[in-house]
């Protein structure tokens, strides 16, 4: 599969992985700030972005992974400084991404809504990884 193939497609995965972060990580903002029980429709709310989360975010994570490193070994990047700290960004998305999947579980299973302190900052530290990535992937300035 050509370059620019593996590109698109790694461009597409990380679309659907950080927008279901994003669509979760507001989820949770808001259904933190209510202060009476979860209603029928919220619950229902949570299973879907559980849903979501198990059958295209996961999904899009994992591909977006695989890619990026197929591309990375391809074109000999291993030893660029930018792509290592693109990787640190990236291992970050990723745990965030475990620590919400995990935060959503606790949710549907009924436990404290309430977010944790982190993640009540976690769609602008999302947004903040995805602009310096851009950065570092299109400019390679190390």
């Amino acid at each position: 599969m050509g370059y620019l193939w593996l590109k698109a497609f790694h461009v597409a995965a990380v679309i659907g992985w950080i927008g279901g972060m994003l669509a979760s990580s507001l989820f949770m903002a808001v259904a933190g700030t209510a202060s009476q029980p979860p209603a029928a429709a919220e619950s229902r709310m949570i299973g879907m972005l559980r849903a979501w989360d198990r059958n295209v975010t996961t999904p899009a994570m994992l591909t977006a992974w695989a890619l990026g490193v197929t591309m990375a070994v391809q074109a000999g990047w291993l030893s660029s400084r930018w792509l290592m700290i693109k990787l640190v960004l990236v291992f970050g998305l990723s745990s965030l991404h475990g620590v919400q999947s995990g935060k959503l579980r606790r949710m549907a299973r009924g436990a404290s809504r309430l977010p944790s302190v982190h993640l009540g900052y976690a769609a602008p530290a999302i947004l903040a990884a995805m602009a310096a990535i851009a950065v570092l992937v299109v400019l390679k300035p190390f």
